[in-house]
């Protein structure tokens, strides 16, 4: 098989890239070890640029099967909380020459990871987050996020257990102390490794932000000495076989790797990958096996009238193109019938247009089609005007609310057009 006819099969996941500056240029890039681990398993990384418009063109990058979110900047206090946690000036001025790599906020960034792990919820489409990426699946459930770790933690509990969890002088080897939860996916992927009695491990970390309050629909799979929560799943979303998979991992399992022969700590550094990329193509057979397979319609007694009656005027309509405009073989309220259900579904695609015209579909001489294309124009018009006094983000959620309204729409009238197609075979044999 070709690697092209391959990559064509694959199911695909998003990954949002980050911007950096290099030689006076931006440059967007996303960590080798992510792509390399979601190949190797069987599925294809999707780059999302971070550019700006991007969070407008999503539905370009469909069909999705599954979202990993990374490596970032801190994501806008405005998306989880007001007051930033009680700093003073000078402190958060201290935090921002500390972090300076991270404290500069991406807004861009934050609408596009923001809106993937929404419709992720929204659709149960395979989601994993690393790092930031955990922070933005619970920030877009509800959560809120400690401005600085160290800082705030360091208030609430002193000093006796401080944790260190990033290490700018030893990116890659930095390590500190977790203990996982029983009963937990984490725990399972680790249980090799974990001694009797001591559920503990290992990890990298580089973050100075983390989940302060956790989104009600997550139950935590293990803690930092000093209580931070470094991993959390939902429970309810959970089952790699059938396709589901909602996680974030406040910590790197893809880094913890000896530098010399490139071999990962624990087994269970790789199982955070494995049974994500699992979960994406369990979703994608269940995707393709739903569009393949349509589901049956079953009217009441008043809808299937309404459908013999719509039927029949395409019918009627059909006779009369093929016999070039002879005699009606039926009431002309019949053809109003057919006519009225055009006029009502303008925006038809190419399949249902082709399906309608099988039925007999066509329109001559609607005068009153014309007078509602009209109409049609002023509305336009008017919501141009309107929504050219819109703001940005005011016209990105109203896009998001019709093309969901659209989906929808468009999955009963695909029902409906199967049916009356069956019908109408049934009714020419």
């Amino acid at each position: 098989m070709a690697s092209s006819d391959l990559s064509m099969i694959l199911p695909r996941v998003l990954i949002v890239s980050r911007r950096t500056l290099r030689k006076n240029k931006f440059v967007d890039f996303v960590g080798e070890y992510h792509l390399d681990l979601i190949v190797s398993y069987g599925a294809v990384p999707v780059i999302v640029p971070r550019v700006s418009g991007v969070h407008m063109l999503l539905d370009s990058f469909e069909p999705i099967h599954g979202v990993l979110l990374c490596e970032g900047e801190d994501i806008d206090p405005s998306h989880y909380e007001s007051e930033l946690s009680g700093f003073s000036t000078q402190e958060l001025e201290e935090i921002r020459e500390l972090h300076a790599s991270d404290t500069a906020i991406d807004r861009e960034k934050d609408t596009i990871e923001l809106r993937l792990a929404k419709l992720c919820l929204e659709r149960n489409i395979p989601y994993l987050g690393i790092c930031r990426g955990s922070q933005v699946l619970n920030v877009a459930c509800g959560g809120t996020l400690y401005q600085d770790v160290e800082k705030e933690l360091s208030k609430m509990k002193g000093n006796l257990q401080r944790v260190v969890h990033m290490n700018y002088e030893n990116y890659d080897g930095h390590r500190h102390l977790v203990k996982v939860l029983e009963e937990t996916p984490l725990h399972d992927w680790f249980r090799d490794s974990l001694e009797e009695n001591r559920m503990e491990i290992m990890v990298n970390s580089y973050h100075h932000q983390g989940v302060k309050k956790l989104a009600q629909r997550f139950v935590p799979m293990a803690f930092a000495p000093d209580g931070l929560i470094e991993g959390f799943y939902d429970p309810d979303a959970y089952n790699p076989e059938e396709g589901k998979f909602i996680m974030g991992l406040q910590f790197h399992p893809e880094r913890m790797r000896n530098p010399d022969t490139d071999d990962f700590d624990y087994p269970g550094c790789r199982s955070a990958y494995e049974e994500f990329v699992k979960a994406v193509i369990a979703y994608e057979k269940k995707l393709s096996s739903s569009a393949r397979t349509p589901k049956s319609v079953t009217f009441n007694q008043e809808m299937e009238k309404k459908r013999k009656v719509l039927v029949r005027s395409f019918s009627i309509a059909r006779n009369m193109y093929s016999s070039g405009g002879g005699k009606v073989s039926g009431q002309e309220s019949d053809l109003q019938v057919g006519a009225e259900f055009l006029e009502a579904n303008t925006a038809l695609s190419l399949q249902q247009e082709k399906r309608l015209k099988q039925m007999g579909a066509t329109v001559r001489n609607a005068s009153s089609y014309i007078q509602r294309l009209k109409k049609n124009e002023e509305r336009e018009r008017v919501a141009r005007n309107i929504m050219g006094k819109m703001s940005i983000e005011q016209l990105s959620e109203l896009n998001s609310f019709y093309h969901l309204m659209g989906q929808i729409c468009s999955e009963a009238l695909e029902k409906k057009l199967h049916d009356l197609v069956l019908v109408n075979e049934e009714i020419t044999e």
